[in-house]
Formats: structure tokens, sequence, C-alpha cells
């Protein structure tokens, strides 16, 4: 159920949008992205109903992991632009009703950050325990977040002659949050953030977060979380902390605290997975079975709903069975998997470009009880670039144009390849500027999506109930809110359908289509008929004439 007052909850019904300063927009033809250009881009983004900007990391950096290995969390990439600029931004998005969150990584720094270089010099060194370092590595360690990458989460420091943890990459040594001077440090730098301007943070991996070796002492892990969410409120009593938590989701409301003492929102990534899955069957049933186990969490708390985002699509949480079925279908080249676990695609070409199935997604998605995130470039359907590495391949340059680099940039040479030209993913097939100017375009959809979401409150407070509609192909969902009631549905199967519901199990007798202008469709001896196309999808407002 809806609060009364709903100001501080802001983040429960926003659409997220999530990009990279250094691959948006360039402004001054050094074929890198920056904040300069990013402003002049805050228009299109509100024309399109997003209402939370995502950036990712912009900080200084050695950039070996794309901006996560940071060596100044207090500064800007001088690539990008300075805190002026960050300023600006934020005024600009401001004024146009964005609110701004921003990465916070935290688990770890550059191994060229001043607090690690002066670490390594000595082991009485101040900053030695902002580390953490053994004589000799555990017997049994944790397991490698990137196989094939590293051998070890180990490193040997030869000036020490100590082992210092990554849980990444050797060249990001990670954090001790047992030291109560890193916790403090982690305070400053919100707070700095926040004073800036900032409305909320996106938290880097938070499982390893608080629970790696030496995190919390001999406190309990999630002290960390509910110190920072105290922090926060007290600086800024509307922040928004959303986490990346990818655990089943039993396993995640640890990480929501008790009545929303610790984060505010995290990735649904079971029925993310869950979601692909069903595609590849075109069978509606393990995302039906995902969302029927997700627990009800506090209405100070929510989910947030995604297809793709900056990282490989990880299917960790399906069985090896299963995620070989996905693999097949969708990423059958072996150099379009990455870690055993994920795939490095974009949407659109996974779904092979067709039309019907990626607005059946996206609609299926905004439909979702959650908070939706967009990542940049899916409003039009981009591709990914096959010969960058690993997840690089999923964030190339924005196309805006139909031109050689896209529109991102004026440079001479661009950064990067644009995506796939020679597939049909290029900015000669897909852009910014021509799409805005096809009513029938996905992008055009994607508004359509928005609105309607913002639209219907059921989406966003609703209480969920998925169907049994006696079709596996079809998922029907209601949301039921202070009285109303949306129903959603949604063929994953290549065949039309047509699906019966009891009138009594929809909430009501009449339904009113939400994003096609459909004639009404009236019960008939109780029950509700309605035709869904192959791939198929469709939103109601279900009443009771009187």
């Amino acid at each position: 159920m809806r609060p009364a007052d709903t100001s501080d909850l802001w983040w429960r019904t926003a659409v997220i949008y999530c990009l990279d300063v250094e691959t948006f927009q360039d402004s001054d033809g050094d074929g890198i992205g920056d904040l300069e250009g990013l402003a002049t881009r805050i228009d299109y983004l509100a024309d399109m109903g997003v209402t939370c900007l995502w950036l990712m990391p912009f900080q200084p950096t050695r950039d070996l992991d794309d901006g996560y290995d940071i060596t100044d969390f207090y500064a800007v990439d001088r690539r990008l632009g300075d805190l002026g600029h960050v300023v600006e931004l934020l005024r600009v998005a401001h004024g146009r009703g964005l609110r701004v969150i921003i990465d916070l990584v935290v688990n770890h720094t550059s191994d060229r950050h001043p607090w690690f270089v002066d670490a390594r010099r000595s082991r009485t060194s101040r900053y030695r325990d902002y580390y953490i370092w053994r004589d000799k590595p555990p017997r049994t360690s944790q397991a490698l977040v990137f196989p094939g990458e590293e051998t070890s989460v180990w490193e040997k420091d030869e000036k020490t002659g100590q082992y210092y943890l990554h849980s990444f990459y050797r060249h990001q040594p990670d954090l001790n949050l047992a030291n109560p001077a890193v916790r403090a440090e982690i305070a400053r730098i919100v707070g700095f953030w926040a004073e800036l301007g900032v409305d909320g943070f996106r938290i880097d991996a938070v499982p390893f977060l608080i629970e790696g070796p030496g995190a919390a002492g001999e406190s309990d892990p999630h002290d960390f979380l509910r110190e920072l969410h105290r922090f926060i409120t007290r600086r800024r009593g509307d922040a928004a902390l959303l986490g990346e938590v990818n655990l089943p989701h039993k396993d995640q409301l640890d990480y929501f605290g008790t009545e929303g003492t610790e984060l505010d929102l995290q990735f649904d990534f079971a029925s993310m997975q869950a979601t692909f899955l069903s595609f590849v069957r075109h069978d509606a049933g393990p995302l039906a079975a995902a969302l029927r186990n997700r627990p009800e969490v506090d209405v100070r708390q929510g989910w947030a709903t995604f297809l793709r985002n900056h990282d490989e699509l990880t299917l960790d949480q399906l069985s090896e069975d299963e995620r070989q079925e996905v693999f097949e279908a969708l990423a059958p080249d072996e150099k379009q998997r990455v870690y055993g676990r994920g795939i490095v695609r974009r949407l659109a070409p996974m779904l092979k470009g067709d039309p019907r199935r990626i607005r059946m997604a996206y609609s299926l998605m905004f439909s979702l009880p959650g908070t939706p995130a967009l990542f940049y470039g899916e409003e039009i359907g981009m591709g990914e670039v096959p010969h960058l590495k690993d997840r690089m391949a999923v964030r190339p340059p924005m196309q805006w144009r139909p031109e050689r680099d896209g529109g991102f940039s004026t440079a001479r040479r661009s950064r990067e390849r644009i995506a796939l030209a020679e597939s049909g993913y290029g900015p000669e097939h897909v852009n910014v500027h021509e799409q805005l100017r096809d009513p029938d375009s996905l992008l055009s959809f994607i508004k359509t999506l928005i609105t309607r979401f913002r639209e219907a409150p059921e989406i966003a407070w609703g209480k969920l109930e998925v169907l049994d509609v006696g079709d596996s192909a079809v998922l029907a969902h209601t949301l039921t809110a202070d009285g109303s009631v949306l129903l959603a549905l949604h063929n994953f199967g290549d065949e039309a359908r047509r699906i019966v519901i009891p009138a009594r199990e929809a909430g009501g007798t009449r339904l009113l289509d939400l994003l096609d202008s459909a004639p009404p469709v009236d019960a008939e001896r109780g029950t509700l008929e309605v035709d869904l196309d192959a791939y198929g999808h469709r939103w109601s407002r279900v009443v009771t004439p009187d």
C-alpha cells in the first residue's frame, strides 16, 4: 500500500538511466565523452521520461577496469572535466527534474591510490591497515570473480614480503572495512558528493564489500550498511542507496535490513536471469516461479528491474544445464561468453533484432513491480562491439546520428569503433536522430512505456499476483494498489494465443487498454478473453462498470 507521504521515496517511481560519461557525448573533439557533453544531452533524457541518471565512475583512474580502479575519490578524471563541470551537470539535471546518483566503488582502490602507495612502503605505514595483508595466503581461498583473468585473490608485495587481498584484479587491492579509519574515509567520500548535490549512490558489489575477509572484524558485517544508511539519511533525508547484490531473493532480504535500515533498492538479479531462461524456452514458467518466490519488502524498500546493464549478462543463479541452454540460444559463439557465467552482448542482437521480441521484453520490464533501469543505448536497440575485450563489448559510444562516429564525437579518429556497422547495428542503421522522427521506432515505444509506467501507480506500489491462465507461454500478472488493478499479459511464444481469465481473478469485468488504444474487452459469462499476437503484450486497467 502506498504511504500518504512519498516525497522522500522518489526512487520507488523513478526511471533510472545508466551511462558512462566517457562514451556518451564528446564536447571538445578529443574522442572521449565528457561531463560538458553529457550536460548537452540532459534534455534528450528528460524528454524520454528518465527521472534518475546513474553515472558510472568518473573519478581519476588508471583505466585498467573502465574507471572502477579509482586513484582519487574526491576528484574528476581530467579527460572528462572537473568538479565545476559536475556541479553544472547537477544544476542542469535538477533543473529538468532528474535526480543523479553515482557509483560508490569502495570495495577497493587502484594500486596507484596514495593510500596504497604509502601502505606498501612499510609495514608501519599509517595506511597499512587500510588494506588486508597476510604473511601467507589462506589454504582455502575465496573463489575468483574473474576466472581466467587472475589465478589467485592474493598478490605478494615484494618490498614488504606480505600478500594483499584483491577480490577482483591485482591492481585493485581490497579496502579493510574492519578498520574504523576506512569507514570514516568512506563517510567523508559520501558526504562530499552529497554536499555537491548528488541524490544517491549505487553501491558496487555489496556482498564482496561487507562479507570479505576481515571486512567487518568481530562485528556484524551489515553494521557497515546500517552506519552508511544512518549517515546519508542525516546528511540528505531523501538520498537513495541502490545496491548491486547478485544473490537469491531470500538472501537479498538481509541487505534491506529491518524497516529500511540498509539498502533502499536492490537489483533483482534472480528475476532477470529467469527472464532470459523464459525467453529461450518460449515459456513464461521460469519467470513466473521467480516472481512468485520474490519476497514482499517494506514499503520503504524496493526492487530495481532490468534486462541488461554495463556488465556481462550474468547467469550464475541458473543451474549448469539452464545456463548452457541460454548460452546456446543467445551466445552461440564462445567469444560471446565470459567467466563461465555470462554473456557480453546487448539485448537487441541477442533477440536477433526481432522487433516483436524486443518490444515484448521492454514491455515486460516496465510492467514488473519495481524501479526500471535502462542502460544507455537500449532505448534505440544498440548492439555490442565483439572485438572489444570482455565486458567492454557492451560499452561502445552512444549512437546519436547516422554518421561514421555516430555523432558521438567530431574527432578525426574516434576512441572506439562504433558498434556492429557490418551487421545492422551501426549508426547508419541505429541512431537517435532518425528514431526521434519515427513514431513507430523503438525509442518512441520506450517513451510510451515510460509515460504509461508513470501514469500507473499500481506498478510501483501495487501488490503482485501471478495468474495461472492455462498457457505456459504467457505470463499474466496483476498489480493492485488503492483499489486500482493493472493486468499485464506477455506472450513468450512464437504463435498467437487466446487467453481466458476468470473475471474474479482479474479483479473486474472490463479491460481498458493502456498501450495501444485497443477496444475494451468485456467479460462474457464471467470470463475475459484476450487475443495476443506472437510475442504480443498488453497492459490493461481492470474495472467493473456501474
